[in-house]
């Protein structure tokens, strides 16, 4: 039998409620020996989905008064018989009462248990489950809006849309295979060609939407990148609308790695501020830019920043020649002092870089154009975010290119003339990868990890 836990499902501190959750085969009978109804009925009385108000008793006494809400298998949460008792939101009389469910039998739930219970008892797909911790872990209107459609399912339906469609496809070719002179299958070889490039599209299409949704609720990781004294630590205070790094014209100012998220429109970036890129025998400074390298090794996003107050120099070049080599990025030239632009600066030099933008963080000049450019790499304005399937996480992602390059290889059978049976096989693993998205056939490890991201009492 599974143990029934308990946690307070609400921060502790002080505060109008708090609300402790008992779930489990148990939870009813163990909230029943410490909460008792002002009707007089016993708890194991009341009907599911209904709330009662009650005394709260430890040690035969009254310690408070709430409500108690009481959830029948399988119509709650967990899909388990499950209690929520309300009560005032001291920290010690919060506590009192999460000692009475474990004084009455119940044990110390662990980080999102209540919500892995949900997910082993059918009631949220792993997809589902995910969204609950965005929903909780959001930081803007937008990573709200995606995940809100993610835990009603949106996107495990479209998962299930598809993966039904290569079901279908893959019953109908293995009956061609075990019985190719009967005529009982629905298919040919072209219809099977054509559904698996309808569910190849339909595949690409959603693995499309992972920019977006990783811009909107995850972020993008942002390195602030150059010499010293180009104002790369004005860009990341003017970015964040404070002052997180300190300026000033010495060089060398900034020697360690400086982080902080923002929105710049509406993507979300992971920025880091880094030390300046200059030869230096200061070993404090060395390690700095040897951290600065490092960032820029891990980012997405670069926000390369000159100085266009002066000539360029040697150093300059060698940046630029640093960053052309650079493989996955996105580099954006930063052309700032544009307020003070020496003649002696070469604009030429970025000419042939689309993604050059002039800007003046003094005058906070220009930051409404790099807004938009930045926008325009990672917002798709066709995505519905509210209703559309969006994906955002990289386990998402890296599951259904999975199961994309499964269709791939599966056309490539078909089209190499190789029997029914190899092209099958693609389609079996397909359909194995799209079960690993919504938590299927996905292993231990990782659902224990997912669900490792919750609080306690989630």
């Amino acid at each position: 039998m599974e143990k029934t836990i308990a946690a307070v499902s609400t921060p502790y501190g002080r505060g109008g409620i708090a609300v402790i959750r008992i779930s489990g085969q148990g939870a009813i009978e163990c909230a029943s020996h410490f909460f008792k109804p002002k009707s007089g009925k016993s708890l194991t009385e009341t009907e599911s989905n209904k709330t009662v108000y009650g005394d709260i008793y430890k040690n035969g006494s009254i310690i408070d008064d709430g409500m108690c809400s009481v959830y029948r298998a399988p119509r709650s949460f967990t899909g388990e018989d499950t209690v929520e008792i309300s009560c005032h939101g001291g920290i010690l009389i919060t506590q009192s009462v999460l000692e009475c469910a474990f004084l009455c039998g119940a044990e110390a739930a662990g980080p999102g248990e209540f919500s892995k219970r949900a997910f082993m008892n059918g009631k949220l797909s792993l997809t589902q489950a995910e969204a609950v911790i965005d929903l909780i872990d959001a930081e803007n209107a937008d990573a709200v809006k995606i995940a809100s459609a993610q835990s009603r399912g949106v996107l495990s339906k479209k998962i299930e849309s598809v993966r039904q469609g290569l079901i279908e496809l893959l019953s109908q070719i293995y009956v061609f295979i075990d019985y190719p002179d009967e005529d009982l299958s629905d298919v040919t070889e072209q219809q099977a060609w054509e559904k698996l490039c309808s569910v190849r599209d339909e595949i690409s299409s959603l693995l499309a939407t992972y920019n977006t949704g990783k811009a909107l609720s995850r972020g993008i990781k942002t390195v602030i990148f150059g010499k010293p004294n180009t104002g790369k630590s004005s860009l990341l205070n003017i970015l964040c609308h404070s002052e997180r790094a300190i300026v000033t014209d010495i060089a060398g100012t900034t020697r360690d790695t400086v982080e902080q998220s923002c929105e710049l429109g509406r993507v979300t970036l992971r920025l880091a501020d880094t030390a300046g890129i200059r030869k230096s025998d200061d070993e404090v400074e060395k390690i700095g830019i040897k951290r600065a390298y490092s960032a820029l090794e891990e980012a997405e996003l670069v926000f390369a920043v000159f100085d266009t107050s002066r000539e360029l120099e040697e150093q300059d070049f060698e940046i630029i020649s640093e960053l052309e080599k650079t493989k996955g990025k996105t580099v954006i030239y930063l052309l700032n002092k544009s307020d003070i632009r020496s003649p002696l600066f070469d604009v030429n030099s970025f000419s042939e870089y689309k993604n050059a933008v002039e800007i003046s963080c003094k005058a906070s000049s220009g930051i409404k154009a790099l807004s938009d450019l930045v926008n325009s790499l990672y917002i798709d304005g066709k995505i519905d975010i509210v209703n559309d399937a969006v994906l955002s996480n990289a386990r998402q992602y890296a599951a259904l290119k999975k199961a994309y390059d499964s269709t791939e290889d599966a056309l490539t059978a078909l089209k190499n003339g190789l029997s029914p049976d190899v092209a099958g096989l693609d389609i079996e693993s397909a359909i194995g990868s799209l079960g690993e998205l919504d938590g299927r056939s996905v292993g231990e490890e990782i659902v224990n990890s997912i669900f490792h991201r919750f609080c306690i009492g989630k």
